[in-house]
């Protein structure tokens, strides 16, 4: 099994972020590189629970998603075609007193079978790199989506005066 740490600081609210994570909506690859469209397939959504299918590149899992903590996202693997039940994400946020937000994601992946296996080994040693960037991309990505929202509110308010 690997297991995989990823830290970033970032300008969004720890609210902000679970808005982005949370948004299953058509363009979902536009904030997660790995989360395709064709793969994307909503089970169910309740107000801090959702269970959906994503992927991409034929690689493809369900997941159950709880936002309930406002600290934290738990993203538990139900079924893959190369992941174990012991797979998931944890997201735990920090709110630190300059207003960024500290963002720790733990990344666990458990081979389902001999493709997993093999996946796993590489995402623990040389894939680690790959999962940072795709991290750090995502989170430039909300901040960009927030930046542009703020932008649009401050639009408005002008508007209003």
């Amino acid at each position: 099994m690997s297991t995989i740490h990823l830290h970033r600081t970032t300008t969004a609210t720890p609210e902000q972020y679970v808005a982005g994570l949370t948004d299953f909506g058509p363009g979902r690859s536009k904030l997660f590189g790995n989360s395709a469209d064709a793969y994307l397939r909503v089970h169910f959504r309740g107000g801090s629970h959702a269970e959906v299918t994503e992927g991409s590149g034929g690689i493809w899992e369900r997941l159950y998603y709880d936002w309930s903590d406002p600290n934290r996202v738990v993203l538990t693997t139900i079924d893959s075609n190369v992941w174990g039940s012991a797979s998931g994400h944890l997201y735990t946020f920090t709110r630190q007193p300059n207003g960024t937000t500290d963002i720790d994601v733990i990344v666990m992946r458990e081979g389902e079978n001999l493709a997993g296996r093999l996946l796993g080994f590489v995402l623990g040693t040389i894939g680690r790199r790959v999962l940072e960037k795709a991290f750090a991309n995502s989170v430039k990505a909300i901040e960009a989506r927030n930046n542009k929202a703020e932008r649009v509110d401050a639009g408005q308010s002008s508007l209003a005066a």
